[in-house]
């Protein structure tokens, strides 16, 4: 049986593209690290099986060039990711160090295949909306935020959100880039940190923790003054109040900026539960930050990220693919390649734990009242001069966005590529395309699989006293004030903030046809890593 799916009243149907390439679960960065390419085959497999893809677009996006990477990368850097392999390693020693690539970015088989996968969905996501093909274009292989323009960092090594904002630009005079990640998204802040052209807004876990930097005063310099946005969090904020402060600040920002296109980071390591985070937001908490920066009618790209406890990730991104086309998933998980991974309770849900919250309500009043006055400093949205848009080689592929049809098998009757491109009109009850419901269901029960619940054996940690797994001590790099210091600056440290706060409530208070355009359970064994193609809509 297919997951159930229900209508969400009053929602006004959105074009959608859907981003996916089955290579992405092949990849591995290490035994012990916490980054598993996995959850996405995981989020696809709840995708396809909740019967979503009637519902949007799928498209295998063509990965990212070299010449495309370094729209915003530097040449050597890509030259370096193109060639570094973990037999020839030992030769680019000097080049690992200055990249920052080992520990945290291990160098693993495939290393700059998956960073082309990755970015590529994320630009072909963006050069679709900017062409008005979909209004919500997903990709959750992409929102690596923390890579920067000569290095890897944070497990990313390829920022596809700043390639695919700069898509974005060639077409949309502002563009806003929301991030719900635990950790703040320095990249992409640090590469729009002197342009009023794009507005970066980070919700993120501040003080002692990866990357160390996103403090409130970080508002970016020149033309970027007042145009980069950080609302620091202690550990454990629920549902209520990061809804507190996510929707007014939102709404102010789109009154302020006017964006006319939406990049959403949907980091799941804000999650309760995750495995290297500290917030608590339960799954429809934090889907609800998708809901509402959908409800603006902007052009949206939603994306990837952080996300370390495998089967909430995947729980998440389906069920925030699903807000993206207008329904909401059955609380019961369909039968999937991954079934026993959801047990004991085998439902769509991730609750919220009991952990205390440590953000009161002084704290994040004082924190949303100095960001309503950045914002109040930008005076309406910045004007842009009129200029021919650039034409690069994704331009070529979008002209004929049919092209590689013309190369399909005449004789195959119905190609796959234009069923994953096919949308059920409403009102349609035939499922004659896939000969039944049935035969697009893997029918093994978990009762019958072998538990998954043993430990896998020791390894090397990644990380371990270093980067993003643990707290940083002291000083680290990156944009604005808090790129030299992780301490709370005087006059603005949290203890501050409430008292401050309270001393003033004492007084007041598939190829797409047309290329471009067109941690718990542990990790995995190799044998369920043998998925079948036959669910990944390829």
């Amino acid at each position: 049986m297919p997951g159930e799916l229900f209508e969400i009243e009053g929602e006004k149907k959105k074009r959608v593209c859907y981003f996916f390439d089955s290579d992405v679960g092949g990849f591995h960065y290490g035994p012990g690290h916490p980054m598993k390419p996995t959850r996405i085959r995981m989020c696809h497999s709840l995708v396809m099986n909740y019967g979503l893809y009637k519902r949007m677009e799928i498209f295998r996006a063509k990965p990212a060039t070299k010449r495309e990477m370094t729209q915003f990368h530097s040449d050597d850097y890509i030259e370096f990711l193109s060639k570094i392999t973990p037999s020839n390693m030992g030769n680019f020693v000097k080049e690992q160090h200055k990249c920052n690539v080992g520990d945290d970015c291990p160098v693993f088989d495939g290393l700059f295949d998956y960073c082309a996968i990755s970015a590529g969905g994320s630009m072909e996501g963006a050069a679709r909306l900017s062409r008005d093909k979909c209004d919500i274009a997903v990709n959750w292989a992409g929102g690596l935020h923390h890579a920067k323009k000569s290095e890897a960092s944070g497990f990313c090594y390829v920022n596809d959100i700043v390639l695919g904002i700069l898509e974005l630009l060639r077409y949309h005079s502002r563009v806003l880039y929301i991030d719900i990640d635990v950790h703040h998204g320095d990249g992409v802040e640090e590469a729009f940190y002197t342009t009023d052209r794009v507005m970066t807004v980070s919700f993120h876990k501040y003080g002692e923790y990866f990357p160390g930097t996103g403090e409130l005063r970080d508002i970016g310099i020149g033309k970027g003054k007042n145009y980069s946005l950080n609302f620091p969090l202690r550990d454990g904020i629920n549902d209520e109040n990061y809804k507190s402060v996510f929707e007014p600040v939102i709404q102010q920002v789109m009154e302020s900026y006017d964006p006319a296109a939406v990049v959403l980071q949907c980091g799941t390591d804000s999650l309760a539960g995750d495995k290297l985070g500290c917030l608590n937001l339960s799954m429809r908490g934090h889907a609800n930050c998708v809901k509402f920066v959908k409800s603006f009618n902007k052009p949206l790209l939603l994306l990837g990220g952080g996300g370390y406890t495998m089967r909430n990730v995947s729980r998440a991104w389906a069920y925030e693919t699903g807000l993206a086309t207008g329904v909401e998933l059955g609380r019961d998980i369909p039968v999937n390649e991954y079934y026993e991974y959801f047990g004991p309770d085998y439902q769509l849900d991730v609750r919220a734990s009991n952990s205390e919250d440590m953000n009161t309500p002084a704290y994040l009043e004082r924190v949303k009242s100095i960001v309503m006055e950045h914002l109040r400093h930008v005076g309406g949205p910045p004007s842009v001069q009129m200029t021919d848009v650039p034409t690069l080689p994704i331009d070529v592929q979008m002209d004929d966005i049919n092209q590689v049809e013309d190369m399909l098998d005449p004789d195959e009757r119905r190609p796959q590529q234009l069923l994953d491109r096919r949308i059920q009109a409403d009102g349609e009850l035939s499922d004659s395309d896939d000969e039944g419901e049935g035969g697009r269901r893997d029918h093994a029960s978990h009762r019958d699989s072998p538990s998954s619940n043993g430990s896998h054996s020791g390894g090397h940690k990644f990380g371990m006293g270093v980067g993003i797994m643990t707290a940083p001590a002291a000083s680290t790099y990156g944009a604005g004030p808090s790129g030299h210091t992780t301490l709370p600056p005087a006059g603005l440290g949290t203890m501050d903030l409430d008292q401050a706060s309270s001393n003033e409530n004492e007084t007041s208070a598939q190829p797409s046809a047309g290329g471009r355009g067109s941690p718990g359970y542990d990790e995995p064994k190799p044998e369920e890593l043998a998925v079948s193609d036959s669910r990944n809509g390829r």
